[in-house]
């Protein structure tokens, strides 16, 4: 018996990195999965995002769990397209009970050089697609009248300033903004909102030269090595430079889980110790 079996997740960035790593875990446990990603790039960040050939992977990977998974290319920040993914994966599967609005974008930059358009991506994706996550799913879950459970990526940017990270961390504030809101609107109902906080991921969101020029700047390339010399020294009090998908992956699953039925409002700080330096 798994702790999710007969529930349906729902989960955004689904492609790969954490959005993959959570798709999976949550299908070990017996949850069905509908899985939602952009799959093609944005003209404002610097590294490749997922593609179709990822999320077809995280098909494969669901699938060999013996689970049923509905996967759609979508951008959150198109609130029709978005709506229209969740509408047909929660009609083919049945019913809706565990969202993990995981999309994210990351381009950096001092404020002040920051153009509009990185500006308002960021915000479109990181905070907009967020409320249209949950503003698309949240009907489903009334409907269903089982209660449920709503998880947000957030961040150790959100309840920092982090210099370079600006218009990102202020995204990820608003996240933590409204899942407190958002935890009080649907408690009567019983249904659970909460963020994960990470640290640092081990992912295509920090393996890019961008991101590491933020702890290397004097570095022209800045190599995997040397991030992770300077970021072991510098991120985290625990002796690490990053943490592992698995590692979001086990908080999702407890948040998402009757094992935290009583936990709303709330953030999981996933951080190695960071929010506490």
């Amino acid at each position: 018996m798994g702790k999710l079996d007969g529930k349906v997740a729902l989960i955004t960035g689904a492609a790969r990195g954490q959005g993959r790593s959570h798709a999976v875990r949550l299908a070990e446990e017996g949850a069905d999965i509908i899985a939602v990603d952009l799959c093609s790039d944005m003209s404002t960040v610097p590294y490749h995002l997922a593609s179709k050939e990822d999320l077809d992977e995280t098909v494969r990977l669901v699938e060999a769990h013996d689970r049923r998974i509905v996967a759609a290319t979508a951008d959150v920040s198109d609130y029709g397209a978005f709506s229209a993914a969740v509408e047909s994966g929660v009609v083919e599967l049945g019913r809706l009970d565990i969202v993990v609005g995981n999309a994210g974008i990351l381009s950096t930059g001092n404020l002040h050089e920051l153009t509009l358009e990185e500006w308002n991506e960021t915000i479109a994706v990181n905070l907009t697609g967020v409320f249209h996550t949950c503003r698309a799913t949240v009907p489903h879950l009334l409907e269903g009248g089982r209660g449920g459970s709503i998880v947000l990526t957030a961040s150790t940017a959100a309840t920092k300033g982090l210099p370079g990270l600006s218009h990102y961390g202020a995204a990820k504030h608003g996240v933590v903004g409204l899942m407190r809101a958002l935890a009080n609107e649907l408690a009567p109902h019983m249904i659970r909102v909460n963020t994960v906080n990470p640290t640092s991921v081990d992912t295509a969101m920090i393996q890019n030269e961008a991101l590491r020029r933020l702890f290397l700047p004097d570095v022209e390339h800045p190599t995997r090595e040397q991030a992770h010399e300077i970021m072991q020294q510098v991120n985290n009090p625990m002796p690490i430079a990053w943490i592992e998908p698995s590692d979001v992956s086990a908080a999702v699953l407890f948040l998402a889980s009757d094992d935290a039925r009583y936990i709303t409002g709330t953030m999981l700080q996933v951080d190695a110790g960071y929010d506490n330096h």
